[in-house]
């Protein structure tokens, strides 16, 4: 047990962590649907659901993964012997390689922009020019494979280092620079003519415009967002020293993911209100709405950079935390070495995202129940795997893990006072099982 690898530090803990939780759902998905949804509402309710829904599961998963130091299967089998909660281990890894494959996809049309950025290729177009650019990416079939690939070199390259000199040292590194970017923009666009009506669309709510498909779909978002039932938080806490305080942390990094969802709000709102751009344009906003917006701005050039390297920084902290979770089952359950793990989660992912790369191109006619094998992907893991996964853990941790342990951890054993222990554990319960099953039949179009 103590030769397992840790977290060397309370800021390793909270920026891989946070590292996790902080991606494409919050930069890139957050505003569009906060932008369909009609605002301010939608983003009161979010934090709502984040307060009650996101925080419970992620304590649940830190719990089960600091009381056992062990993967997801290893650690449900010895907190509960011959349990069939154990299965859940099989959702996180089907739903991480799962994700791993298409947001590589995304991730690699992001390192292209990034480029295009460096190179001045992205300056002085029309909004139909960028629409082009990005049907020309996307539409061929060796510029999305290619870019898919380096991507996940990258994410080799890092994984390959293990915890402490792979993960907690690129978290240490990119987390901090993400908010520093962050809060650039946020100044940038606080000065833009017509930021007044972009921060009122985002902080006034219109409550008359609640439905119950808006309040489904913030806990959706928050449910991706913070990548609950993925079980990567559960082996991120495996990695977790005795001291760290589960409570503190995981409001941490509720609140901070909560943050960088905001303030990507805060940078594109007034933007697109200054711009006379749409702000329910959807997923297509960052490659053919936001580029044009940069065009417009003093210093394009370096907006257009600076967002697309912010982009790339979220996409990867997200990246080698879902690599992480095959990676451990791997290598504690098959005893397989790392590099030998790392180099198999690498080749799936290769051989999965170079499938759903050509959904856009040579396979877009190849449909199964309907999808590409992108949207597939993309809709199985969001929409079922994830919801599966955290109504099982909330349970597990709930309903029949020795509640003994449980106080043991939210206390480390006794020497944290925590006061709210009673609503986490109710939350926990019964909040988070309920809000998860309204979710899961809400997108499978039962309810």
């Amino acid at each position: 047990m103590s030769e397992r690898a840790q977290f060397a530090t309370k800021m390793g803990v909270i920026a891989a962590s946070v590292g996790s939780a902080v991606g494409l759902g919050n930069i890139w998905r957050f505003p569009y649907e906060a932008g369909m949804h009609g605002g301010g509402a939608f983003i009161a309710i979010y934090i709502l659901c984040v307060l009650f829904l996101g925080i419970p599961v992620i304590i649940a998963e830190f719990i089960i993964g600091r009381s056992t130091h062990q993967n997801a299967n290893s650690a449900i089998r010895t907190l509960a012997p011959g349990s069939k909660f154990r299965y859940v281990s099989y959702i996180g890894i089907c739903s991480s390689i799962m994700i791993l494959s298409f947001y590589s996809v995304v991730a690699g049309w992001i390192a292209e922009y990034m480029f295009q950025s460096l190179l001045g290729g992205l300056n002085g177009h029309s909004t139909q020019d960028y629409a082009k650019t990005f049907n020309a990416l996307a539409g061929s079939p060796w510029r999305s494979i290619l870019w898919t690939y380096l991507f996940l070199g990258a994410n080799f390259l890092i994984i390959r280092k293990g915890i402490q000199k792979g993960i907690e040292k690129i978290s240490n590194f990119m987390m901090p620079v993400l908010f520093l970017l962050l809060i650039i923009f946020c100044i940038n666009s606080l000065l833009l003519p017509n930021a007044k009506e972009g921060l009122k669309f985002m902080f006034m709510p219109d409550f008359s415009q609640v439905s119950p498909s808006m309040v489904v779909g913030a806990m959706g978002q928050a449910f991706f967002s913070l990548s609950l039932g993925l079980t990567c938080l559960l082996t991120y806490a495996s990695y977790f020293n005795n001291k760290t305080p589960l409570v503190k942390s995981a409001t941490i990094i509720a609140v901070l993911d909560t943050c960088v969802a905001v303030l990507a709000g805060v940078i594109i709102f007034p933007a697109v209100f200054s711009f006379g751009a749409e702000p329910a344009a959807g997923p297509k906003l960052v490659f053919e709405i936001l580029p044009g917006i940069f065009g417009q701005m003093p210093g394009g050039y370096f907006w257009s950079l600076a967002f697309f390297i912010l982009l790339f920084f979220a996409s990867i902290t997200s990246t080698i935390s879902m690599s992480e979770i095959f990676i451990t089952f791997c290598t504690e359950e098959h005893k397989m070495s790392r590099k030998k793990a790392t180099r198999l989660n690498t080749l799936i992912a290769m051989v999965l995202g170079t499938l759903c790369a050509l959904s856009f191109n040579l396979l877009d006619d190849f449909k199964i129940f309907g999808k590409t094998i992108f949207d597939l992907f993309d809709y199985v893991s969001s929409n079922i795997l994830l919801p599966a996964g955290g109504f099982i853990l909330a349970v597990f941790v709930g309903w029949v893990m020795d509640k003994k342990i449980v106080k043991e951890q939210l206390t480390n054993s006794g020497e944290l006072n925590v006061r709210t222990m009673k609503p986490i554990i109710f939350c926990i319960r019964y909040v988070a099982p309920a809000a998860i099953v309204l979710i899961f039949l809400y997108v499978t179009g039962l309810f």
